[in-house]
């Protein structure tokens, strides 16, 4: 089982966190290994028998994870739940129950200020980002007492800038919200199309919110096959579908 962990989390005490890759798990086929995914057409005992093996491997006693919808919805976490409700990011201050968020190129945000005994965690797609779930994530951690000076963050594996093609369009709305997003983009080798880089996006999003400890893992979701899904690989090459990875937090 690949899991990948951030430093600057690692040394936050009472909690653990871990960015699961792709190996280690049951399903076959085009969801090799551990697809973490619900909402995938996989096999639902191989799904939930990998969320387990994750789940375990945090020492958790439950995942929740949620019906992501590429909003700025925030929940509060105060119990496990079967199914979630719909939004993208989560906040909690209960032990035992880990904040889990499955993506597939966009990129998963874990957070904790430990003085606290908060954390959170949000899927960052561009939409989600463009339209702030990064900062209702660190909103809704502060009203559980939460300091966004004393978070910690960490942008975990997504598609890298290089293979994350974009068109006008997409550049032209990021630069209307503010000019300043144009050093996101790079040219791209097709006329009229951008590269677009995502997890430098993210960590922007977060610095300008105030929060100063980000680590990025610079793992490209994309180009890494063996080790990741990526929404965008599958579609390239006309796969019927794709598996979900999971990146997750819990306070112990």
């Amino acid at each position: 089982m690949l899991i990948n962990r951030a430093e600057n989390l690692l040394t936050v005490p009472g909690i653990a966190h871990g960015f699961f890759g792709r190996t280690g798990g049951v399903s076959r086929g085009l969801y090799e290994s551990l697809n973490c995914g619900l909402g995938s057409s996989d096999d639902a005992d191989h799904v939930r028998e990998n969320r387990h093996r994750a789940q375990d491997a945090l020492g958790a006693a439950a995942l929740n994870t949620l019906y992501q919808v590429h909003s700025a919805s925030v929940v509060t976490v105060e119990a496990p739940w079967n199914a979630g409700p719909q939004a993208d990011a989560m906040v909690s201050n209960t032990k035992g129950i880990a904040l889990g968020i499955l993506s597939a190129d966009c990129a998963p945000v874990l957070l904790a200020d430990a003085d606290a005994g908060v954390i959170g965690a949000a899927h960052a797609g561009w939409k989600g980002a463009l339209s702030g779930v990064i900062e209702a994530a660190i909103v809704a951690m502060e009203k559980l007492g939460a300091q966004r000076a004393r978070i910690a963050a960490a942008i975990g594996p997504c598609i890298s800038q290089a293979n994350y093609e974009v068109g006008a369009e997409f550049h032209q709305r990021f630069v209307d919200g503010d000019p300043a997003n144009a050093r996101f983009f790079v040219a791209g080798s097709r006329a009229g199309h951008h590269q677009f880089d995502l997890e430098a996006f993210a960590a922007d999003r977060l610095n300008r919110a105030g929060v100063d400890n980000v680590s990025r893992l610079v793992a490209c979701t994309y180009a890494r096959e063996g080790e990741f899904f990526s929404f965008r690989r599958a579609t390239h090459r006309g796969e019927a579908d794709y598996g979900r990875e999971l990146s997750a937090i819990v306070l112990a």
